[in-house]
């Protein structure tokens, strides 16, 4: 008498559970990819809106319209640091009333921040 032992998955078997996987990444990658794009933007947003706040101060403080990034980042200064978080580029310059433009994004995108 003769055993035949069926131990461990066939071939199709495998095949099923590597497009599943396939179908679940293709499913979640875009969605991760959105939230991770929006999540970037509102730390952009943050950091222009800090950087706003303390321009204001330093107009207020100094009487003047103008300032340099220099003046208001730093472990002393107004903002302590500004982190970024998709290899975005901030202004040089601040002037007041006008809008702060953050370029390259991601690479791709510009945000604008009008205080």
């Amino acid at each position: 008498m003769k055993q035949s032992s069926s131990k461990g998955f066939t071939l199709v078997e495998i095949m099923i559970v590597v497009v599943i996987i396939g179908l679940l990444a293709a499913m979640a990658i875009p969605a991760f990819q959105k939230v991770r794009s929006a999540s970037q933007d509102k730390t952009v947003l943050n950091n222009a809106r800090q950087l706003s706040a303390g321009a204001d101060q330093y107009y207020l403080e100094n009487g003047v319209s103008s300032v340099a990034s220099s003046d208001l980042v730093g472990s002393d200064k107004y903002v302590k640091a500004v982190n970024t978080v998709a290899g975005e580029t901030y202004p040089v310059g601040y002037t007041q009333g006008q809008a702060i433009t953050i370029l390259a994004v991601a690479g791709a995108r510009t945000i604008t921040y009008a205080p």
